[in-house]
């Protein structure tokens, strides 16, 4: 019988899955324009979207909300330039939490 504890298994099981890429989708706004608005659209039409440059983005993997932040430009380093995110807020990301 093995006598290794149960937790440790799902450790170990954890930690194979910790290397698997995962795509966060970043969330800036919803643009709710009329069927006939859309269908006008074309190369450099705007479409307004239902938040502000300041107000907080949102963060899913695939429809789960995992968190909140402010998007920012990279200043430094190799990817100076680049549009990032800083969380400022977490979800809990464990099995139970949502």
């Amino acid at each position: 019988m093995d006598n290794k504890p149960l937790h440790s298994e799902a450790r170990t099981s954890d930690a194979a899955f910790s290397h698997v890429p995962i795509e966060i989708m970043v969330s800036v706004g919803r643009a709710r324009p009329l069927v006939r608005d859309l269908l006008l659209l074309e190369e450099g039409s705007v479409l307004m979207l239902d938040k502000r440059v300041e107000d907080l983005v949102e963060l899913y993997v695939g429809d789960r909300l995992i968190g909140m932040g402010v998007l920012e430009i990279a200043e430094s380093g190799e990817q100076q330039g680049q549009l990032c995110v800083r969380l400022v807020d977490v979800n809990d990301l464990g099995p139970s939490g949502g």
